[in-house]
C-alpha cells in the first residue's frame, strides 16, 4: 500500500509540475526523460529513470550452479535548481527490492525508498555547502554511480568497507593551482549510522575528509567518476585521492554500515577510523583504477555491561582493488579486476578472500544503454573455490 501511495504521489507531482511549467523539452538519450523550466525561470527539474536487469549463476566447488534473476536496480531521479542556479538539488528514489530493503526499528519500520535527498549551495566562488542525505566522500568506487560502473557491480573492497550514504552536511571547495593542476577538498559531518535512520543519533558523529589531486586537469565529462574511458581521453588524465573517516562512538560493525552492536543496556560504542587511498588514470581508451583501504577500532569487540561478549565485532582489516580495461573503437571493452579483503582473523574470524574477474562490456549509448558480463573466480583461504558468472542489461534515461 505504501508503495502504491508513493507512485500515486509521484505521478500527481509530475502532472502538476508539467501543467505549471513554461517549457518541457526532451533531452538526448541518457540525459533524462524530460526537462522542466519554471515560468519565470526560477527553477528547473530534470527527471530520469534507470533500470538494471541481472542474471547470476554461482558454482561452489564444482557443484550444480545456483541461479538467480532479478531487477538489480530500478530508480527515479530528479535534479535541477531552485530560485537560483547556485542552489541545486538532487532527489533519487530506489524502487527495487534490493534498493528499499533494510527496514527496521531504526528506519521507522518503513522501506528505505530515499537514496539521495540533498541541496547543494554554491555560496561563494569555489565553495559549496551540501546538506541532506547523500554519499559520503569515501572510496572512489562507491562514489561512482552504479549506472557508470566498468563491471557488473562493485568490488568486494567496496562491499566490506564503503561508507555509502548518511545524513549531514558537506563543505566542498576546489582550487586551480595552474591551468591544469586542480585540488579538491571535501569535509563532511554526518550522523554516522547510514541512510533513512529515524531514531536519531545513538553514538557520536562521523567526520570524513577527502582531498583529490588532478595534475593534468579535469577529465572529459567528469570521467574521473565513471568506469572505463568512454571519452577516449586525447591526453593522459590522472586523479589521486585520499579520504579519512572517523566515526566517534560508532554503534555499527562497519562504521556507519553493518549491524547495530546492541548490548544488555543499550548499544556498544567504539571509535572507528577508516583510511582510503585511490587513483584513476585514463588515456586513449585505456583506463586504470586502484584503491586501498584500512579500518581500525580502539576496542573492536562488543561487550555487555558485565564484560561478557555480545558476539558482535567491528570488521577491522584492509582491502585492495585494482582494475584496468581497454575500450575498442567498436565500443566493446575488455577489463580485468583483482580484489582482496584481509580482515583481522583474530577478531572477525574471517579468512582472506581473493577475487579475479574478467569483464566484457558493449556500450550501445555509453553507460546509458549497455550490456555487461563478467566471470569471477573466488578464492577463500581454507575454503572451497567459487565461480560466478553475471550478465546485466542497463537502461538509463
Amino acid at each position: 500500500m505504501k508503495f502504491k501511495n508513493t507512485l500515486c504521489v509521484l505521478f500527481l507531482l509530475l502532472v502538476i509540475t508539467n501543467i505549471n511549467a513554461q517549457e518541457s523539452s526532451s533531452p538526448k538519450f541518457g540525459k533524462g526523460l524530460f526537462n522542466l523550466v519554471g515560468q519565470d525561470s526560477s527553477w528547473t527539474m530534470k527527471i530520469g529513470v534507470r533500470m538494471q536487469f541481472l542474471g547470476i549463476a554461482v558454482w561452489e566447488d564444482g557443484e550444480s550452479p545456483e541461479t538467480n534473476f532479478l531487477v538489480r536496480r530500478a530508480r527515479l531521479k530528479f535534479d535541477g535548481y531552485a530560485f537560483s542556479p547556485k542552489l541545486k538539488y538532487k532527489l533519487e528514489l530506489g524502487l527495487s527490492n534490493r534498493d528499499i530493503s533494510g527496514a527496521s526499528k531504526f528506519t521507522g519500520n518503513a522501506p528505505r525508498y530515499i537514496l539521495d535527498a540533498v541541496m547543494k549551495w554554491n555560496f561563494y566562488q569555489n565553495f559549496e555547502l551540501w546538506f541532506g542525505q547523500t554519499k559520503l566522500p569515501g572510496n572512489r568506487e562507491r562514489v561512482i554511480s552504479s549506472a557508470n560502473l566498468q563491471f557488473v557491480d562493485r568490488s568486494i573492497l567496496n562491499a566490506g568497507f564503503n561508507l555509502d550514504r548518511d545524513m549531514g552536511v558537506q563543505f566542498r571547495h576546489h582550487i586551480n593551482l595552474s591551468n591544469n593542476f586542480i585540488i579538491r577538498e571535501i569535509f563532511a559531518i554526518s550522523q554516522g549510522e547510514g541512510r533513512n535512520v529515524t531514531t536519531g543519533n545513538l553514538g557520536g558523529y562521523q567526520f570524513t575528509s577527502r582531498i583529490e589531486l588532478l595534475p593534468f586537469g579535469n577529465f572529459i565529462s567528469k570521467g574521473d567518476y565513471k568506469g572505463g574511458d568512454l571519452s577516449r581521453e586525447p591526453k593522459p588524465k590522472l586523479a589521486f585521492g585520499v579520504s579519512y573517516d572517523f566515526n566517534n562512538n560508532a554503534v555499527k560493525t562497519r562504521s556507519n554500515q553493518g549491524k547495530y552492536m546492541e548490548t544488555d543496556n543499550g548499544f556498544y560504542e567504539t571509535n572507528i577510523s577508516t583510511l582510503f587511498i585511490d587513483a584513476i588514470f585514463k588515456y586513449k581508451g585505456f583506463s586504470f583504477m586502484g584503491e586501498y583501504v584500512n579500518r581500525d577500532s580502539n576496542d573492536p569487540i562488543a561487550k555487555n555491561s558485565d564484560g561478557t561478549l555480545t558476539g558482535d565485532v567491528v570488521k577491522v582489516g584492509n582491502a585492495l582493488n585494482v582494475q584496468a580495461g581497454y575500450l575498442f573503437k567498436s565500443n566493446w571493452e575488455i577489463a580485468g579486476r583483482y580484489s582482496n579483503t584481509n580482515l583481522d582473523k583474530n577478531i572477525t574470524g574471517a579468512n582472506m578472500k581473493n577475487e579475479y574477474t574478467l569483464g566484457v562490456s558493449k556500450y550501445i549509448v555509453g553507460h546509458s544503454l549497455k550490456v555487461q558480463s563478467d566471470f569471477t573466480y573466488i578464492d577463500i583461504a581454507n575454503n572451497n573455490y567459487v565461480l560466478m558468472y553475471r550478465l546485466q542489461f542497463d537502461l538509463h534515461f
